[in-house]
């Protein structure tokens, strides 16, 4: 059988046109590696974050420690120690938040790697999946890395209010004089 412009071409890789196999190949290789790479880089964003969570809560273990001790709950020790503990609460709220939205732009970023799968063994058109799931894993991980942005801004308020960061205005004085 001889093949003319108007029949299909078929190929042995779905969505790959014989006559132009090279650039259909880089293209499938591309497709497919993407939600490879994002979910890499998604897996690091959850480390990070998991290691910056642990930090936290051992920080909260030891200020309920000093709180425990402080001989006077109404001196102003106590009151920077508790000022101290509602900063590293929101802390963890935050990073929660982050581990959270990362878990679910995982998750996506699979399910998107999972749709290319089943569209090359289907030979189906199933884009809006695979739109889907991708976008989600991105939108996912902006909001989480927008949540770890938040858990930085605290955490850096926090040293400055509770003072147990010099400030510059007392590093020139002491600079000064």
């Amino acid at each position: 059988m001889r093949v003319t412009k108007d029949m299909p071409a078929v190929s042995a890789f779905p969505g790959l046109v014989p006559d132009a196999s090279v650039d259909g190949v880089a293209h499938l290789i591309q497709t497919a590696l993407t939600p490879v790479f994002m979910l890499s880089g998604i897996g690091t964003l959850l480390n990070m974050f998991n290691t910056r969570l642990a930090r936290v809560s051992d920080h909260i273990e030891t200020v309920r420690d000093k709180l425990e001790n402080a001989d006077d709950k109404g001196s102003e020790s106590a009151g920077l120690l508790l000022r101290r503990l509602t900063h590293l609460h929101y802390r963890t709220l935050l990073l929660d938040a982050s581990i959270l939205f990362a878990g679910v732009g995982g998750a996506s970023a699979c399910g998107s790697a999972f749709a290319l799968f089943m569209g090359s063994v289907r030979d189906s058109a199933i884009a809006w999946w695979l739109v889907l799931m991708f976008g989600n894993a991105l939108v996912c991980t902006v909001i989480a890395l927008a949540m770890f942005l938040g858990d930085s801004l605290v955490a850096w308020h926090g040293l400055r209010v509770t003072t147990f960061l010099p400030h510059k205005k007392d590093m020139l004085n002491n600079i000064v004089d």
